[in-house]
């Protein structure tokens, strides 16, 4: 069902998959306690089981709720958050291991965009992904989300983009793993 961001927040998302935009690309996600909403984000990307997903939060509040050690990518979190930039760091038992595919890490991010953030702000951090299947490239016009609204239960309505995916640091191996619109090292 397309909704706009009003109605969203009404809603209560227990194990809903919603679409939205992000400040890079359209995004796919569910609130991070739900195996279930993590389930259908794998069978709706044709995603192996063993690529994990990464978690957007709001602040920096959220992101030292599901993680240790925070402090190992501080700099790089008050530099360029909100922003394009993910970063790899410990995960707490908060963060289940049907996101991060048992890996005892987890990516996160705080997107830039305000309806993004306005998500993440009332539902909290949010397992999240490109929305593509995994052998294609990211959505970045809102027409293109409208070819998954049978295998979602919400697409947030919003603008075209014009972005590419965020870059990711690994803050514990001190290591660039994919270069994005902030470059690093």
């Amino acid at each position: 069902m397309i909704i706009s961001l009003e109605k969203l927040l009404e809603k209560d998302l227990k194990d809903e998959v919603i679409v939205f935009q992000t400040d890079t690309v359209y995004g796919v996600g569910c609130i991070i306690n739900s195996e279930v909403g993590v389930n259908k984000i794998y069978e709706l990307k044709k995603r192996e089981k063993r690529n994990p997903l990464a978690v957007l939060c709001s602040s920096i509040s959220q992101v030292k709720e599901i993680v240790h050690n925070f402090e190992l990518g501080e700099q790089y979190a008050l530099s360029f958050w909100p922003g394009a930039l993910t970063l790899i760091y410990p995960k707490k038992d908060t963060v289940g291991d049907y996101i991060t595919s048992g890996l005892k890490t987890v990516g996160v991010r705080i997107p830039r965009d305000d309806i993004a953030l306005k998500i993440l702000e009332k539902f909290g951090p949010m397992a999240v992904t490109s929305l593509n299947l995994s052998s294609e490239p990211p959505i970045l016009k809102f027409e293109d989300t409208l070819k998954f609204k049978d295998e979602v239960d919400y697409i947030v309505k919003g603008s075209d983009l014009s972005s590419i995916s965020s870059a990711v640091y690994d803050v514990v191996n001190k290591k660039v793993l994919r270069q994005g619109t902030i470059k690093l090292g």
